[in-house]
């Protein structure tokens, strides 16, 4: 049974609290399809799932929202899936991973898109395959599947003659390539911070550095098992995947492994950067450190002259003479100019 005090998880950098989730009620939609039918509807019982995946033809059951555990409990019980699979389903914090249940697949996997604010928004997508069917479990509605529907709607491509393992693969292969938009927005995120570190670090600077840093682990955090479930789908174990779909998706895999490299490549991007940043950092301080040592090294012999010839000896030899102050400011700027001279020559300067 599904625990009811499990709680979905917000999206990263959205208000995570479950009020206006729980306020709306779960849509579940199915799209039936062949070669030559299609069909979309609502359904509002459950109960009548169980007949619609025995008919002939793919049936896709897409399910916006997971709060009423009632509901998800309602379509699993209808369907077959396992009391632990629906558990699963349920617990949003989970890591990507695959189980085979023999008459169905479960993959849990997060789903990734970009927001305003340079960040990305992350939410869990349950898929399950089974003999004919594809059923999908979304915490929010709108999603990256959109366009799936669209073909399907149009009878475009190879989705409408193809299996529930076809459909299986597209739904993954659009959620993977959600990813690369967001890798996009890193990339752009990271180009601006190096015209900073190059132009005029500041701390502003440093905070976004590592502001970047925390966001490419926790997308490491959603890419790396993705990768091993992708990696386990395309050996082919399952009897749920023909060997005509495998092809693709190996091709989904190797989208995995380019986003996983890219993500790695970037994290460097940003250690360096870190590194240029601490580097700057500190040549500036050195430059400020010499620019005070030459001034105090300027004053140390005009504060000597200042300190001799400030002594109150009632019989020091220019004490009492007319020019004995204009002589001594004269004699400290002979000393400052040489010496400014000669760090000049030095290059110190």
């Amino acid at each position: 049974m599904i625990r009811h005090d499990d709680q979905p998880e917000g999206r990263a950098g959205v208000d995570e609290s479950p009020g206006p989730a729980r306020a709306r009620p779960i849509t579940v939609t199915v799209i039936e399809y062949d070669e030559s039918r299609f069909n979309e509807q609502t359904c509002t019982r459950p109960g009548d799932l169980r007949a619609l995946i025995l008919r002939p033809t793919v049936t896709w059951i897409n399910a916006d929202g997971i709060h009423d555990t009632r509901m998800v409990q309602a379509i699993g019980d209808a369907v077959g899936i396992h009391p632990l699979t629906l558990e699963d389903i349920a617990n949003t914090s989970q890591r990507p991973k695959i189980e085979d249940y023999g008459d169905y697949l479960y993959v849990a996997i997060r789903m990734l898109s970009p927001d305003s604010d340079g960040e990305f928004q992350s939410e869990q997508v349950s898929l399950v395959l089974g003999r004919g069917y594809v059923i999908s479990f979304q915490e929010q509605p709108g999603d990256a599947f959109e366009r799936i529907r669209e073909r399907l709607r149009a009878g475009a491509g190879r989705l409408r003659s193809e299996g529930a393992d076809y459909l299986f693969y597209a739904l993954l292969d659009a959620i993977v390539d959600g990813y690369f938009g967001v890798i996009e927005v890193f990339g752009e995120r990271i180009e601006a911070v190096e015209e900073e570190v190059v132009a005029d670090p500041d701390r502003e600077t440093l905070q976004a550095i590592y502001a970047l840093k925390r966001s490419l682990v926790a997308l490491r955090r959603s890419v790396w098992p993705l990768r091993d479930v992708v990696a386990e789908l395309e050996r082919g174990d399952s009897p749920l995947i023909r060997e005509s779909t495998l092809v693709y998706l190996r091709d989904v895999y190797d989208h995995t492994i380019e986003v996983a490299e890219t993500v790695e490549t970037y994290r460097d991007t940003m250690s360096g950067l870190l590194d240029v940043y601490l580097s700057s950092q500190s040549s500036r301080m050195n430059e400020i450190m010499k620019v005070l040592t030459i001034i105090a090294t300027i004053f140390i012999p005009l504060t000597f002259i200042a300190g001799l010839y400030g002594m109150n000896f009632a019989y020091m030899p220019e004490l009492r003479h007319p020019w004995g102050y204009p002589a001594a400011l004269t004699l400290m700027a002979i000393v400052a100019g040489v010496m400014l001279l000669y760090f000049k020559k030095k290059g110190w300067i």
